[in-house]
């Protein structure tokens, strides 16, 4: 099964658009007019009925489409040390939109990491991990290949205010080594637990590429390449000693919040180091846009690994043609053998609760254009 995984022709990043019944809950619980048994109640319902939506469409991995979350991060907010959950529910009822004033969907918004990070108030301990919770009740309504989502150690420490976290971390190496520690245990839980399909999202390698972060590296007076090789220790750390045991997926994007984005630049000037290095079965990679560039750097990815090109945009309800696709895919294949190749939205449908700006209704026509397009190019879409 791991095999299969490792090869399938379609995927999706994890987050799909939350029903308004469960928005509304969510509300209800974070203003105490409904009880935490009562918002499990509605995300239990909600996860039903979006399983059982993905089996009839037939994608090959399903997912619970992070109901049980506020936003992407919170897979790492059950920590002792780390108090991302509350900051996320006061962000959350201050703007339940999650569009902050100024802002405009299809634009550059805010870059969230460097306006709310959260200092370390204890060293780092597992208090409970919170996407063993997701997966085990995932697991209870499917014996479909069902994947877990991970927010990646570099962005959790990215989101760290290093500075304010004395005297038990004085720098982001210390604080980065225990996040991947602390994220290695979790997996190996999830493994053990019967997930056959593990990702970590990690926008922030995009930030290795963006003018705008480079010059606040630069400003630290950093390494942008130091940070970088950092960056990718910390990721295979997270699954190392696992190897074999279920399929590593990795996600690349440069912001998808409210249908926004939040970095620029190509993977030209960290693919071969980040491709050659990632110890990963499958990259999944944005390629929606023109910010994301060529398809020339997929020829640094290594024989045997599998490039999920994130070909189908989630910002806009606008549904890709397969003709479109045929071709995009064509021009990848130009670069890396089509036998590698994989496609995908190029994000989740709902990195925030708020989801991005499109209809359900367009969201599964997009899926229904992806597996028709991955059935013309490799015969099926598993």
């Amino acid at each position: 099964m791991n095999d299969q995984l490792k090869k399938a022709r379609t995927d999706q990043v994890g987050s799909l658009l939350r029903p308004q019944n469960l928005i509304d809950a969510f509300l209800s619980c974070g203003r105490n007019e409904l009880d935490e048994a009562g918002l499990e109640a509605a995300q239990d319902a909600a996860i039903r009925q979006v399983v059982e939506k993905q089996r009839s469409v037939g994608l090959p991995v399903i997912t619970d489409g992070e109901f049980r979350r506020l936003n992407w991060q919170v897979s790492f907010s059950d920590v002792d040390g780390w108090d991302l959950w509350q900051g996320s529910w006061r962000a959350f009822l201050a703007n339940p939109s999650l569009i902050s004033e100024g802002e405009k969907p299809g634009t550059r918004g805010k870059d969230a990491v460097e306006s709310y990070k959260v200092p370390a108030t204890a060293k780092l301990s597992l208090q409970s991990n919170f996407p063993l919770r997701e997966f085990r009740f995932l697991r209870s309504l499917t014996d479909a290949p069902a994947k877990a989502m991970l927010m990646g150690p570099d962005r959790v420490a990215q989101m760290c205010d290093i500075a304010g976290s004395a005297p038990h971390y004085d720098s982001t190496d210390q604080f980065l080594n225990d996040v991947a520690s602390i994220q290695h245990r979790m997996a190996g839980e999830l493994i053990e637990a019967g997930c056959g399909y593990v990702q970590l999202d990690e926008p922030s390698y995009t930030g290795y590429v963006d003018r705008a972060t480079l010059e606040r590296i630069a400003a630290r007076g950093e390494n942008p390449m130091h940070n970088l090789a950092r960056a990718v220790a910390a990721s295979n750390a997270v699954i190392a000693g696992y190897e074999g045991k279920a399929c590593f997926g990795l996600h690349i994007c440069r912001g998808n919040r409210a249908s926004m984005w939040h970095r620029e630049g190509t993977y030209d000037g960290i693919a071969e180091y980040l491709f050659a290095n990632l110890k990963f079965d499958r990259l999944l990679l944005e390629y929606d846009t023109a910010r994301a560039g060529g398809f020339e750097p997929l020829a640094h990815v290594p024989k045997g690994v599998t490039v999920v090109l994130g070909l189908i945009t989630t910002k806009d309800g606008a549904v890709e043609t397969i003709d479109g696709l045929l071709r995009r895919i064509d021009e990848a294949s130009r670069f890396i053998d089509v036998d590698q190749l994989a496609i995908s939205p190029q994000c989740g449908f709902a990195s925030g609760i708020s989801g991005n700006l499109l209809s359900e209704d367009s969201q599964w026509r997009k899926l229904d254009v992806m597996l028709e397009t991955a059935e013309k190019v490799w015969g099926t879409s598993h």
